[in-house]
Order: C-alpha cells, then structure tokens, then sequence
C-alpha cells in the first residue's frame, strides 16, 4: 500500500512538472525574436562548456558519417550543430505564438504546385520528410495546400501537457495531427471516402531492430520503418520528398520533389533507397542542420535480415 501511495505522489509531482514546462514554455513563446536568440545564444554556451548534452552520441554519429574529415573539421561541425540546435529549440517553442502572417515573413515554399496537382491526380500523396534544419515551422504549408494535410507524431511519453502544446503548433492552422500507428488507418479512410490528403512522415527516426528495412545510412547499417513503405505501396499514393534549406538565422525555403510517382510498381528496397539517397545528398552538404543528437544508429542487425543494397 506505502508502495502505491509513493507512486502516486511521485506521478502527481512528475505531471506538476510537465504542466510548469509548458507554462514556462508558453511564456517564452511571447518573447520576440532578438530576445530568443540572445537566449539561444547563452543555451549554446552553456552546452558547450557545462551541460554537453549527448555530446558522445553527437561525435560518435559525426565520425561514423565522415571518416574522411579531420579531428577539427567534425569539431567545427559539431560546435555549429550545437548552436543550431540551440536555435531550434527556441524556434519550436515560439511557433506556439507565431501568427501566420509573422512565420510567412520568415519560411518560404517552392514545389507545392507540382505537388497538389498530382495529390489530386492520385487522390492523396505521402511526404517523406526527415529531421533536417526546422522542420516544425513547416507547419506554415497547411495555409498554401489545397488539401488536408495529415502530420504523424510520436508522443512524448507519459507527458500530457507537453503533447497538446506540440499537437497545438503542429496544427494551429488546419493540420490534421495523428499519432504513429493511427497514420494507414486514417489515410486508407480519406482514400475510400475519395478525399484527397497529404500524409506527412518524419521517417528517418531509428525504427526497431526487427524492421525488415536495412540499409546503410550515412556509413552505418540503419533500420527503416516498414509503414511509409508499406502504405505507399498499398495506396499507391505519390511520394514527395521534403528538403529545408536554412536562408539564414530564423529563416527556411522548403521544397517538395516528386520521389516516386507511383510507388506500388517499383520494389519496396528501391523506395527506401530513393528516400536515403536523397537524405544523405543533402546531409553531406551541409551536416551541421541534421538532428546528429538522436540515437539512431543504437541497434545491430539481426541474423536473417538482409541489407538493402
């Protein structure tokens, strides 16, 4: 019984937390932007010097990605990846905030024609993103495309508060915000009520080790998950690929490719190699903008699943 009355204490003060985060959070969000950045700034510092936040997980991946680079080339890229991730941070806080109009002064589209003529050609589409410079101001899109626009999220685990201040930027303008496991399920029922829809996938985080999709990403065999491919396939929907391009501090162009038009007549190998190929193309241009902070090389292959060549 002492057992229990202890767990809920701790889970009253752990929620207690989690609601305090996001009224801090929604507080800065009301900050203008000379203010953020002189706070990402000294966030930046701090990291540098004291916290270190995954500092080996950040080198390690860095290494592993360019072994052709010398000791002070990976430590420039891992100094201006820190800065830019502290940036990130602070710009994901206030798209809580932003107006339209003030986030369209700030992030540019190109593509999006292409892409909602042929959404509506094959009754839906799938746009493959990755964690690349700042894609949650990408939010913005959903007030240029004509059609709903699905955004598949991963909850933070066990903290409420922050998943509603989350879900409520990602789609403050329109964005139909669902999360991992509910995505072929809604994008099948948009398919048979003929509703055109974009399905948008950040899927380029570590998927478990038993995925049958293998391949090497940035000189490490990596895992995929099996869902874009597998709802392309059954959809047939259109694959876009996303791209962000940082024009400056505060400041992106974001363009969508045709990947693979019609996504059930090539090979599932040849999809997760189209979307790799294109993630690494622009990784290895400018490294800095990736989420290197992420565990995503963490798992070894299991015997029995082949790699994708």
């Amino acid at each position: 019984m002492a057992k229990t009355k202890k767990d809920r204490l701790h889970r009253f003060f752990a929620n207690l937390g989690n609601y305090l985060v996001v009224f801090l959070l929604k507080g800065i969000s009301l900050l203008p932007f000379g203010f953020l950045y002189g706070l990402s700034d000294f966030f930046f510092l701090l990291n540098k010097y004291i916290f270190k936040y995954r500092y080996a997980v950040v080198l390690e991946n860095l290494e592993f990605a360019f072994p052709e680079k010398s000791k002070g080339e990976i430590a420039q890229i891992c100094d201006n990846f820190y800065h830019h991730f502290s940036d990130l941070t602070f710009e994901v806080v206030k798209l809580y905030n932003l107006s339209e109009k003030q986030l369209a002064k700030r992030i540019s589209f190109s593509g999006l024609d292409a892409w909602e003529r042929i959404t509506g050609k094959h009754n839906g589409s799938i746009v493959l993103a990755y964690h690349y410079n700042n894609w949650e101001w990408n939010a913005l899109v959903e007030t240029r495309f004509k059609y709903p626009i699905l955004c598949v999220y991963n909850p933070p685990r066990n903290n409420k508060p922050m998943e509603d201040f989350l879900s409520h930027s990602r789609g403050k303008w329109g964005g139909v915000v669902i999360r991992t496991g509910s995505a072929a399920r809604k994008t099948l029922r948009y398919q048979r009520n003929k509703k055109p829809a974009a399905l948008w996938l950040g899927a380029d985080q570590s998927a478990s080790a038993s995925s049958p999709y293998w391949i090497t990403f940035l000189n490490r065999e990596a895992p995929f998950f099996a869902g874009p491919v597998r709802i392309a396939q059954k959809t047939n929907h259109p694959l876009f690929f996303q791209h962000i391009k940082k024009m400056g501090r505060g400041k992106y162009h974001v363009d969508y490719s045709l990947l693979i038009e019609e996504p059930a007549k090539v090979d599932e190998a040849e999809i997760v190699r189209a979307y790799v190929k294109k993630m690494e193309e622009h990784i290895k241009e400018t490294p800095e903008y990736y989420l290197w902070s992420h565990r995503r090389w963490k798992h070894q292959r299991p015997e029995g699943i082949p790699l994708i060549k």
